[in-house]
């Protein structure tokens, strides 16, 4: 079994190349799912997450209000990088343990991490090989506000707060441009599945 981490920035395709993974037979592991996961109630992180940032984070429901939370560490590296020392921990034990129980049941010959943080993280030992998704700027810009809403002005802060093209580049195993239309970001996953997955070469 190869475990594969799939990262890369806002609006660079990285969920849509995820997904065709996950539909060529690949056992996909979504890090932003097990976020969440980490911010229900009785959980260490979600305990934790509290008491660093206050009852005002809470929702109604009693997890964690992502948006309120993002309010108080967006653009603030000291409550980010405390919130991080939270969260990140216990979504890799979460990510650990999904996939030692698909080696365990077997019968999966890819399994995929989709994280939007796992160089940031340093999740790289979980994984064998490092994917990156990359888009130039401009492209990414369009895609984020025709997808979110954003405003361009936002979208170049978010951009601007994440590592840059470059930086991912340079810790991957295998970069996918996703410049192109969407035929051309399938195509180009095809051939990386034939490449790596047991299943597709045999």
């Amino acid at each position: 079994m190869i475990v594969i981490g799939l990262t890369g920035g806002i609006a660079s395709g990285k969920s849509t190349v995820a997904r065709q993974l996950g539909a060529l037979g690949a056992h996909v592991i979504d890090a932003d799912v097990l976020g969440h996961r980490a911010y229900e109630p009785g959980t260490a992180a979600h305990a934790g997450v509290v008491e660093a940032f206050g009852a005002g984070v809470v929702a109604a429901d009693g997890r964690v209000d992502r948006a309120a939370l993002g309010q108080q560490v967006f653009g603030k590296p000291e409550a980010l990088a405390r919130l991080t020392a939270i969260v990140w921990p216990e979504i890799r034990r979460m990510a650990e343990a999904e996939i030692a129980r698909v080696r365990e049941a077997g019968g999966v010959g890819v399994v995929v991490l989709e994280a939007a943080v796992l160089l940031e993280a340093g999740w790289e030992s979980l994984v064998d090989e490092v994917w990156v998704t990359a888009v130039d700027r401009a492209t990414a810009v369009e895609r984020a506000v025709a997808r979110s809403g954003m405003t361009p002005a936002q979208a170049e802060a978010r951009i601007d707060a994440q590592l840059s093209n470059d930086e991912r580049k340079a810790k991957a195993d295998r970069v996918i441009d996703n410049d192109g239309d969407e035929a051309a970001l399938a195509a180009r996953v095809e051939t990386l599945w034939t490449a790596v997955s047991p299943a597709a070469q045999s």
